[in-house]
């Protein structure tokens, strides 16, 4: 199914204001898909070619649907919004992190279009600018300048892109990353914004989606979501102000998809009650505690310490396995350039004129990410390349289920973050450090974030 000439689109803020959950139009009917010819996978050593095909399960000698991974009952995603690695974790010293230079601080640089170049700095509170750095298309594209990363500045980022918080901005997530494993290859899955790369988690493609607005074709594999209710797995998307699963918004008509969907406040009585289901989808409230600019990150780090606090303490989490991430890396600097990736489909990015001409043939920039389980691997991290498609390949991995495009087809599914062969290294949930508390500095919010960039940060003449 093509995505063009589709009728119209909505924004996301326009959506994030209306009704729009219980007004979609009619879901369109999904297109027939056979499958395709082997993809190529993308290793730290390049491509590989793979045998397995769209609509191949991982297994074909096992029953589609099978339980594979018996050890595990229940998988929750959490995604977070507009960070690189570098920015959330680059100061942890955990990973391929930022360097450091002879005085101890991050040295990575980027002309500014000035004769000068900007340093990676501290930035000076919790806060960001407003609508700065930038993500979109032709931004990412100038960041990632043939491979190089050397575009953040002179693209729509402008200086702060070369921002970075420490474990004291972040204090659980940080926490997270240093006690559970943490992959410093998980990439974002396309050079581009929140739908594009959240369409990817949900359905392997973004339909040729390349901005933050809402056509109404669906994929013609359908989603996660249509796969789980194909085979009769249980799932909810738990949301505040609006569902991952609305990305593809005709979706939301369909009411196999909209029984799924449930408030935040549902996912931690399942949690208290053990009832979670197979797969859940958890998503902030994308107004405050998503980490997109101009918001104040600490409310990001407490939600996400509400989230995975919640699984902890369930009386599940002997039988549950979470992925953290974030979407994409917001505009802000990560030192390690994208690896090319093998196409989801054959539709094209729908660009304009104005547009840095592309395809999505390549990951986007680093995201944070990592996996919490009682059978997660102790003082493991994990180098192997990863998308938001590997999300997928693990569900598929799970519950042995086809592939739904070339991408998902041909990821990494994130099991070598985890060890089944011996007895939990977790099964007593470690202490992780609280939260930060907004309320301490929370002035920013009233204030601003600060100087950008703090005058230490230019090198002159260089």
């Amino acid at each position: 199914m093509s995505p063009e000439g589709d009728g119209p689109v909505v924004s996301r803020r326009a959506l994030l204001g209306t009704a729009a959950l219980g007004v979609a139009g009619a879901a369109l009917a999904a297109c027939g898909g056979g499958p395709s010819p082997a993809p190529s996978s993308t290793t730290a050593a390049g491509p590989v070619r793979s045998a397995r095909r769209v609509g191949m399960p991982p297994d074909p000698r096992v029953p589609v649907g099978s339980d594979q991974l018996p050890d595990v009952d229940h998988i929750v995603v959490v995604m977070m919004e507009n960070h690189s690695f570098d920015n959330v974790l680059g100061a942890l010293g955990r990973g391929d992190v930022l360097a450091r230079g002879s005085d101890g601080l991050p040295d990575a640089t980027n002309p500014n279009g000035r004769g000068n170049r900007i340093r990676s700095f501290h930035m000076p509170t919790p806060c960001q600018l407003d609508g700065k750095p930038s993500q979109s298309w032709n931004a990412s594209h100038i960041q990632f300048s043939g491979g190089t990363n050397q575009g953040f500045v002179i693209s729509d980022s402008g200086p702060v892109a070369m921002g970075y918080w420490t474990p004291a901005d972040l204090p659980f997530t940080n926490s997270l990353a240093a006690t559970f494993p943490v992959a410093d290859r998980y990439f974002s899955s396309v050079l581009s914004q929140t739908y594009p790369n959240r369409r990817y988690l949900v359905a392997g493609t973004s339909l040729g989606l390349i901005d933050d607005t809402l056509p109404t074709a669906l994929p013609p594999n359908g989603t996660v979501f249509d796969l789980l209710n194909r085979h009769g797995i249980s799932w909810r998307n738990y949301y505040s102000t609006l569902p991952t699963a609305g990305v593809f918004i005709s979706s939301l008509s369909n009411p196999s998809i909209a029984s799924g969907l449930a408030p935040i406040t549902g996912f931690y009585a399942d949690c208290a009650s053990g009832d979670l289901p197979s797969f859940s989808l958890v998503d902030p409230d994308f107004d405050k505690q998503s980490e997109e600019d101009p918001q104040d990150i600490q409310y990001g780090d407490a939600f996400l310490a509400q989230v995975v606090n919640a699984v902890l303490s369930g009386p599940k989490w002997a039988r549950s396995l979470l992925v953290w991430t974030y979407d994409e890396h917001g505009g802000y600097y990560d030192h390690v350039p994208p690896p090319a990736a093998v196409t989801p489909d054959d539709v094209p990015p729908m660009t304009s004129p104005t547009d840095v001409p592309g395809a999505f043939d390549r990951l986007g920039f680093r995201v944070p990410a990592g996996l919490v389980s009682p059978y997660a691997r102790k003082g493991h991290v994990s180098h192997s390349v990863y998308d938001h498609t590997s999300v997928l390949r693990l569900v598929e991995t799970k519950w042995n289920l086809p592939a739904l495009t070339r991408r998902d087809a041909a990821a990494n599914d994130l099991l070598d973050m985890v060890d089944f062969t011996r007895p939990p290294a977790f099964l007593r949930p470690p202490v992780l450090h609280a939260a930060a508390d907004p309320a301490v500095r929370s002035s920013c919010l009233a204030t601003g974030p600060g100087a950008i960039p703090p005058a230490t940060a230019v090198i002159a003449g260089h």
